[in-house]
């Protein structure tokens, strides 16, 4: 058996199955029992769509036929699998995951394309709640509410942590479980979007308990892999639906709803919280929140164009060598306009897009700096 990767089509972004397969392959290497394969079975059942790749997995021999046979897919007890083994399969999958193509949602059906059944209820589609809640009890179904939710087993009598209270402590609104989209108002949909995100947590074993058909019963979660599908699959469902918010990959406020921007901006956000010196990182990472979060306010990116100046203010000596007396520029916006004194004589008669705009600019500088301080440090 060779792999042919055109039977198979990828549900998770590449560089999460990847990850998670070649954690899987170091504890393989690491020890000698057979345990990985379950985990694997696993990975592959959940990142992969249909059943083709599993079928093909559980086909294999569990080991590796040995090099030195010369007689290849011959040697008994192999069959006709040219010496390969479950480890060498799931080996070139998660090496060549690259190249899987990602399943694709089927093409409108005729009431989508006669534009019929989209119901909407105020600013927010009812679709778009329906469908999160499907996409939560998809996350559920596989077992990534267990770790805060509990799992019946037949063998267990004791009592299940109460969901609702769970999410209650966390949101402050109770007998929102089971979901029932239909009674949310707009804060109340976004609310559990940003709760669920710090619920989720991905088993990485799962186990069949055959006793009265209890079902299957999962283990060892991480949250991190969890969080990233959670946010691919939330982000997808907002941008199909025009709602220009999505859950933020990295920053202060990880996991919380934040304005759409453009890619070169976010781009920028990223190069700046990841390459910013240890002494300015959680000041940049406070402004790009400030300014970014879905409850933003004038106030809020006041305060963050202000955290940026005082970088940039500390900077000055470097702008100032770079960009000789031009960098006065630089501090003119900030000290003349109600931004940083908040003096009787600055101005204050100004669209709110003038802020959108100073803080792209000098978030851009501050980038700038890091750069030219890493230039100098490597020079």
């Amino acid at each position: 058996m060779t792999l042919d990767l055109g039977n198979y089509e990828l549900l998770w972004p590449a560089e999460l199955f990847a990850s998670e397969g070649e954690r899987i392959l170091g504890a393989s290497d690491r020890t000698s029992d057979s345990s990985w394969v379950g985990r694997a079975t696993w990975l592959i059942t959940e990142a992969l769509a249909g059943t083709t790749a599993v079928a093909d997995f559980e086909e294999l021999p569990d080991r590796d036929a040995p090099t030195d046979d010369p007689w290849g897919s011959t040697t008994p007890g192999w069959g006709n699998r040219a010496g390969m083994g479950k480890r060498e399969w799931f080996s070139g999958l998660v090496n060549r995951v690259g190249e899987l193509r990602h399943a694709a949602a089927p093409r409108p059906y005729w009431p989508q394309r006669r534009g019929r059944g989209l119901s909407h209820d105020g600013s927010t589609p009812r679709d778009t709640r329906r469908d999160f809640v499907r996409l939560v009890g998809e996350f559920e179904d596989k077992g990534y509410l267990v770790e805060v939710f509990g799992e019946e087993c037949v063998d267990d009598n004791s009592e299940l942590p109460d969901a609702s209270e769970v999410i209650d402590r966390r949101l402050g609104i109770p007998d929102l479980w089971p979901l029932t989209p239909e009674t949310w108002d707009e804060d109340t949909f976004y609310g559990l979007i940003e709760v669920f995100h710090d619920l989720v947590s991905r088993p990485r074993i799962r186990r069949y308990h055959s006793y009265s058909g209890c079902g299957w019963h999962h283990s060892e979660f991480h949250n991190g892999p969890a969080r990233v599908l959670y946010r691919g699959k939330v982000n997808e469902l907002l941008r199909e639906a025009g709602i220009e918010y999505e859950l933020a990959a990295e920053g202060e406020d990880l996991g919380r709803l934040v304005a759409v921007t453009d890619d070169a901006r976010s781009s920028l956000v990223h190069r700046a919280l990841n390459e910013s010196a240890p002494d300015i990182t959680a000041r940049v990472r406070h402004a790009i929140a400030l300014f970014r979060g879905r409850d933003t306010t004038v106030e809020s990116k006041r305060s963050a164009i202000v955290t940026l100046a005082g970088i940039l203010e500390e900077r000055r000596a470097l702008l100032k060598d770079k960009l000789g007396k031009d960098e006065g520029a630089l501090f003119e916006i900030a000290n003349r306009y109600d931004l940083r004194h908040r003096k009787a004589d600055q101005r204050g008669d100004y669209d709110e897009a003038f802020l959108d705009w100073i803080f792209w600019w000098y978030l851009g500088t501050v980038e700038l700096t890091n750069r030219l301080i890493a230039s100098r440090t490597a020079g």
